[in-house]
C-alpha cells in the first residue's frame, strides 16, 4: 500500500482537512463532550479549578517507551496532578509539517486517546495547521488541561519547611537519557525506555491518606536538581540530598559516566518530586510502592534551615557537597 502524507491541502480548510479530523482525531478521540461546532461545552465542577498549558516539540518525536501523542497527555496530566488537581478535559492543538506520514500521525493520535483514558481525562477540543515543508520538525502539539483540586489539598513550591522529606517517585533522568541516545550519534547501546507516564491515579492515592504534602512538582525540563533549586528558593529553605538513596537506572548512570552528565539534571517525565512531613514518609512510600508508574519511588533527603536556596548532596563518605546551580542551557532539549 502506498504510504500517504500530510499535505498542505489538509490544513486549508476543505475537504482534505474534514478527512483528516474524522479519520484521525475524531476517530481517536470521540467522547460525548468532542464536537463538531466551535467550542466545547463543558460541565463545571464545585470547588477550584487548576488550569494549564504546554507545547511538546520533542525530537525524534517517536523514541523508546513513548511518542509526542503520549508525552503530550502525561505533561498535562502530571502539571494538574502536581497541585492535588484530577484532570478533567483537555485541548490540544497540532502543528504539522507538510510531507509527515499519515500512518505516523495516527500513532500519535492513538497513543494521545490510549493514556489519556489510563488518565481518566477526556479531550474535548482541538485545532488542525499544516505548515510548509522546513517549518517545522514533522508534528509539534500545544495542550491545555482543566482539572479540579481535590478538596483540602494545597501544594506549591513556597510550602517547604524544615523538617520534611524529599522523597522521588521513581528512577531519575530516564527521559533525558533517552532522547539524548536517540538524538546523537555517541555510538553507544544501552537498553533505556523513556519513563513517561501519567501519574494522577498515584498522587491521588497518596493525597487521599496524606492530605498534607506541601510540595508535589513533576522533574521535566533540568531534572530533579532543577526542581529542588527552584524549591529552595520559592520556600527559602535548603534541600540535603544522600547521594546512595537517589535512584538511578545502572544504564543511565553508565551513559551519564561516560557523557560526564549527572543524573539529576536529566528530565524525567514520569517521575515527580514530592516534599512532606518526615513523620508521613514510610507511609507516602507504602502508597507509591503500590501504583504501577512510582514502585521505585525513594526518600532521597530532607529538608533544612541551613544552605538555605541551596541544593547539597552527603556523600558516600558522609561529607556535604554542593550540588552546582543549573546552568543556562539544560541539554537536551526534551519536549
Amino acid at each position: 500500500m502506498k504510504e500517504e502524507y500530510v499535505t498542505l491541502a489538509h490544513g486549508a480548510g476543505g475537504k482534505k482537512t474534514a478527512q483528516l479530523i474524522e479519520t484521525v482525531f475524531r476517530a481517536a478521540f470521540e467522547n460525548p463532550y468532542f464536537t463538531a461546532d466551535d467550542a466545547a461545552v463543558l460541565r463545571v465542577p464545585q470547588g477550584e479549578l487548576a488550569m494549564t498549558t504546554d507545547s511538546f516539540i520533542v525530537s525524534p518525536a517517536f523514541f523508546p517507551g513513548g511518542n509526542i501523542g503520549k508525552l503530550s497527555i502525561c505533561g498535562t496530566v502530571n502539571d494538574l496532578a502536581c497541585m492535588g488537581a484530577e484532570p478533567l478535559y483537555m485541548t490540544c492543538g497540532f502543528i504539522i509539517e507538510e510531507g509527515f506520514p499519515l500512518e505516523k500521525l495516527k500513532k500519535v493520535a492513538e497513543a494521545m486517546s490510549q493514556t489519556a483514558r489510563e488518565a481518566g481525562v477526556l479531550l474535548v477540543a482541538g485545532d488542525t495547521k499544516v505548515v510548509g515543508k522546513g517549518q517545522a520538525d514533522g508534528v509539534f502539539i500545544n495542550t491545555t488541561g482543566i482539572g479540579r483540586i481535590m478538596d483540602g489539598i494545597r501544594t506549591s513550591g513556597a510550602l517547604a519547611r524544615p523538617g520534611d522529606v524529599i522523597i522521588v517517585t521513581g528512577d531519575v533522568g530516564r527521559h533525558g537519557c533517552t532522547i539524548l541516545l536517540e538524538r546523537e550519534d555517541f555510538g553507544i547501546e544501552a537498553d533505556i525506555k523513556s519513563d513517561c507516564a501519567p501519574l494522577w491515579k498515584a498522587v491521588r492515592s497518596v493525597l487521599l491518606e496524606v492530605p498534607d504534602v506541601h510540595v508535589i512538582r513533576d522533574a521535566t525540563r533540568g531534572g530533579v536538581g532543577t526542581v529542588l533549586y527552584e524549591i529552595a528558593g520559592q520556600s527559602g529553605v535548603g534541600c540535603e540530598l544522600n547521594s546512595e538513596a537517589v535512584p538511578v537506572d545502572p544504564a543511565v548512570r553508565g551513559v551519564c559516566g561516560m557523557l560526564g552528565l549527572e543524573p539529576l539534571y536529566l528530565a524525567c517525565e514520569g517521575t515527580m518530586v514530592m516534599i512532606a512531613p518526615g513523620d508521613k514518609a514510610d507511609r507516602i512510600l507504602d502508597i507509591l510502592h503500590g501504583s504501577p508508574h512510582t514502585q521505585g519511588a525513594r526518600a532521597i533527603g530532607k529538608i533544612t534551615k541551613e544552605e538555605a536556596g541551596r541544593v547539597v548532596m552527603r556523600t558516600r563518605i558522609g561529607a556535604l557537597t554542593l550540588l552546582p546551580p543549573p546552568g543556562g542551557e539544560l541539554l537536551p532539549r526534551i519536549c
